[in-house]
């Protein structure tokens, strides 16, 4: 999946729970990155009509549905992914199984988008998602850009956007360690500041994300 030049480029984005990365893939996009977002992909591969859809409420139950279950007119009622996340993230074996259900359906589209940004004439190519490091798919972009904060931050900011602590915290222990992350990143952004410290850093930063030159990992 790299391309090794400036013409094309692909970097992956990620950090952890409420680290900010969603953020920073806006101000990316915000100066001529073409970003894709995991996230979104991930949602609609769970679309009522997507294949991975039937599969889910097969392995889940319909409880992990919107009420009503069934609808007046027939239609499909959408999976309430807060339902599911509660699930899953509790339970790694339930984890096991959202994943290995939709995991090659957010392949499948996130090749097609990638595809889509190659031929956009966009200088930067841009994958955000969460668990790069995890699952070691950063290895097929040109370089990774992590966006970092301390764990005992993360949780504060996770709660402060509605999140009980206790999900808060199975979701941080479901993800791979900071120090993982740093030691797999080429580029790394602090945001334990505002949103304009962050944005200053993004601003200063992309210039080095579009050279020729990548920096070692784990700097």
């Amino acid at each position: 999946m790299a391309t090794g030049g400036t013409s094309g480029r692909i970097i992956g984005l990620t950090g952890g729970i409420a680290s900010g990365k969603s953020t920073v893939g806006r101000l990316l996009r915000s100066l001529g990155a073409w970003v894709i977002d995991a996230d979104e992909i991930a949602r609609i591969v769970v679309e009522p009509g997507r294949p991975a859809y039937e599969k889910l409420v097969a392995a889940f139950g319909p409880e992990i549905l919107q009420p009503p279950t069934t609808s007046s007119a027939g239609s499909a009622p959408a999976i309430d992914r807060k339902k599911l996340a509660a699930r899953v993230f509790s339970d790694p074996q339930a984890r096991a199984t959202l994943n290995a259900i939709t995991h090659p359906e957010i392949g499948k589209e996130s090749a097609q988008r990638i595809q889509e940004g190659l031929h956009s004439g966009a200088p930067l190519v841009v994958y955000e998602a969460t668990l790069l490091v995890e699952n070691q798919s950063y290895l097929g972009f040109d370089g990774l850009l992590v966006v970092d904060i301390p764990e005992a931050l993360q949780i504060e900011r996770a709660i402060a956007r509605g999140l009980p602590r206790e999900q808060a915290e199975a979701r941080l222990g479901a993800q791979t360690t900071r120090a993982a992350r740093r030691a797999a990143a080429n580029w790394i952004l602090d945001n334990q500041g505002d949103e304009a410290a962050l944005r200053a850093q993004v601003e200063a930063l992309y210039p080095q994300l579009v050279s020729d030159e990548i920096p070692p990992r784990g700097r």
